[in-house]
């Protein structure tokens, strides 16, 4: 089974003396399940989906095979993960799901975990273009919105100086492959539902920095002006097939394309290289799904029945698209012992 190629690197714990007698399967069983699920954990398994909310992740979880059970870890600092079997009598895939509080960004975080996995995000967003709320957006591109921090924020509004309060970014592709693969098998799941959900691979997201830069409203109450009163404007003239805007896709995109083309240039050096001894590096594949929660054009907005339905359906169909990528052999596994897990 997949697991099994990692066993070489890990120290396995002795098994509690209370499990060794003979006739008692069934906690030893349970044992053993615990143990693979606590290696997967510390291995960091190839295939994750980063959500943003808890009650997204554990709605996902629950396509997880219940035998090995799941295995749940809630940090002091709110990050929850969970790691779990797809199909696990079949064909061994995993994947691996990570959330954690909204205030926080994992998307800096989960491709850390890891030198050769593929990774979704899925989560939300709002359309720039006249997209049906509850529509299904999985970008092949996204730009990031930053905000200039040499600007006079606290200056009077003016248009044409305004311009230069936010910096965009040039586009950043995801994975080619799993993009294409997201796309078939959302529109497969779709499909074969009684409602009519509109799915879109061929577009653009822009992800900002922070909730300010993506209100655009004259917002004449706040205690901060945001000089962004033109910036959704701008951004949809200068940006070719831009429809969603959110705050974290890019990110993930970036840190992937960083890592993989780094990635290759390396195996492209000499093996004796002093760069090539110091580093074994993997790559990572990542794409991303969103729900459509709002509607600029239209002001509509999305309801809680709609969003449970869609978490439940499109997160269970991010983790049939995972397991039908295979993982590398050349898998490089750094852990620790686990002598004193019982």
């Amino acid at each position: 089974m997949e697991i099994c190629r990692f066993s070489s690197h890990f120290k396995w714990p002795r098994v509690p003396s209370r499990l060794e007698a003979r006739g008692n399967c069934q906690p030893y069983c349970e044992w053993a399940a615990k143990i693979i699920m606590r290696m997967m954990f510390d291995l960091g398994c190839s295939a994750q989906v980063t959500v943003g909310d808890p009650k997204r992740a554990r709605t996902i979880a629950a396509s997880f095979d219940t035998s090995p059970k799941p295995f749940e870890l809630l940090s002091e600092r709110g990050f929850l993960t969970i790691t779990g079997m797809i199909h696990f009598l079949d064909n061994a895939s995993y994947t691996f799901l990570i959330a954690c509080r909204y205030d926080c960004r994992p998307i800096s975080w989960c491709p850390r975990v890891r030198d050769r996995h593929w990774d979704g995000c899925y989560g939300s967003c709002g359309a720039l273009a006249d997209v049906p709320v509850g529509s299904l957006v999985i970008p092949d591109a996204c730009v990031a919105i930053t905000r200039n921090w040499d600007f006079d924020f606290g200056g009077d509004s003016d248009p044409e100086k305004d311009k230069d309060a936010y910096i965009v970014s040039k586009p950043v592709s995801g994975d080619r492959e799993l993009h294409a693969k997201l796309v078939e098998v959302i529109n497969q799941a779709a499909a074969s539902r009684s409602e009519q959900i509109l799915v879109l691979g061929d577009v653009v997201n822009a992800a900002a920095d922070r909730y300010a830069t993506t209100k655009t409203e004259d917002r004449r109450q706040t205690s901060f002006p945001d000089h962004n009163a033109s910036l959704i404007e701008r951004l949809i003239d200068e940006i070719p097939r831009l429809t969603t805007l959110e705050m974290e896709t890019f990110h993930l995109y970036h840190l992937a394309k960083s890592y993989t083309k780094l990635t290759k240039r390396l195996q492209n050096l000499s093996a004796g290289s002093m760069e090539v001894s110091m580093l074994h590096r993997g790559a990572i594949r990542a794409s991303g799904v969103q729900m459509v929660f709002a509607s600029r054009p239209t002001q509509e907005f999305i309801t809680p029945d709609e969003v449970q339905n869609l978490e439940r359906w499109v997160g269970q169909a991010c983790l049939e698209a995972l397991t039908q990528f295979e993982i590398a052999e050349e898998v490089r596994v750094v852990c620790g012992s686990l002598e004193n897990f019982d």
